[in-house]
């Protein structure tokens, strides 16, 4: 498979009144056509940040030092004004993480569904809300005829999730960034909702970025996963071999406070110290003043990525 979407090199800051954040410092990654790529980590850790800067979405106080990110031969840091957003929607498309504040909320959900296809797909007006209403069938919403009428406030938190997620799909986007795409879902609404990306990604070839804190939820969908903290990609490998062989402290660490359905409280561990404050210099590698395997050559510069296989990256000098 070849990449569609290539992140290189990405460093990013946020200029604030209490200092510059070094958010996304040398973030890489790509994600292949009919790909499922995972991005875990602690909250903070940048999973977010990097997703807004590919939908060209960040803050006013972002400032992209260097770095390119590239969709299918697009360059999208130099894209601006109406050529980004005819981008937006068409090529690629959003499920953002709190759809309360995301959906228009003076709007009609089913109107808001008609806006997308009437922008970026060769619709008739006459046929918008056959298609508006079929979207809301393919993410399971009860009574879609009926909800094409609702307002977001008179849905609850997963319904308006699953609205999100049925705009973000209703132009067959060929990038889907989905954020925290199942919070507020139920068990079983989870895995209808997950299943319909798989077999989107599959069957259209649509390229998947699974942004999730639920190590369970990307061991299963996914197939491959990139794990970041601090700002730092520090571990991509194909999802069976990453769960299997961690060679990351921090990855290691990661999945041993990861509930399972054999965990114990006295199996489960945590991950000692917090995340270093961004707005001071950090040492080469921003995991060694948690890492019980620090050693004096974590402190040199640069911080190298160490290849263990063909498809599997680990930026640590003493990786497991």
């Amino acid at each position: 498979m070849s990449d569609h979407l290539t992140i290189s090199d990405l460093n990013l800051e946020f200029r604030t009144r209490h200092g510059t954040v070094r958010a996304l410092e040398d973030v890489s990654l790509t994600v292949r056509r009919g790909e499922i790529v995972g991005v875990v980590g602690e909250s903070g850790s940048g999973k977010s940040v990097m997703a807004y800067s590919v939908m060209g979405l960040s803050d006013a106080a972002a400032d992209i030092k260097r770095g390119s990110i590239v969709l299918g031969g697009m360059d999208l840091l130099t894209t601006r004004g109406e050529a980004m957003r005819a981008i937006r929607g068409r090529e690629m498309a959003m499920i953002f993480q709190s759809p309360r504040t995301a959906l228009n909320p003076i709007r009609k959900v089913g109107r808001q569904i008609e806006d997308v296809l009437l922008e970026h797909a060769a619709i008739p007006r006459r046929d918008l809300k056959k298609a508006a209403i079929a979207a809301l069938e393919r993410v399971r919403i009860p009574d879609p005829e009926r909800r094409y009428n609702a307002y977001p406030f008179e849905l609850s938190g997963g319904m308006c999730q699953r609205i999100m997620i049925a705009i973000a799909l209703a132009c067959s986007p060929s990038l889907l960034i989905a954020d925290e795409p199942t919070t507020g879902l139920d068990v079983t609404t989870q895995a209808v909702i997950m299943d319909l990306i798989r077999d989107k990604s599959r069957d259209s070839r649509m390229s998947t970025l699974l942004i999730t804190h639920d190590l369970g939820l990307a061991g299963e969908y996914c197939d491959r996963i990139a794990v970041m903290h601090a700002g730092h990609v520090v571990e991509i490998a194909p999802t069976d071999v990453l769960l299997a062989h961690p060679a990351h402290p921090y990855t290691r660490q990661l999945l041993a406070a990861t509930p399972t359905p054999d965990s114990t409280i006295d199996t489960l561990s945590s991950i000692g110290g917090q995340l270093p404050d961004l707005r001071r210099e950090l040492p080469p590698c921003r995991f060694s003043e948690r890492c019980v395997r620090k050693m004096p050559q974590c402190d040199l510069p640069p911080l190298p990525w160490t290849e263990l296989s063909s498809d599997h990256l680990v930026r640590c000098r003493v990786p497991l």
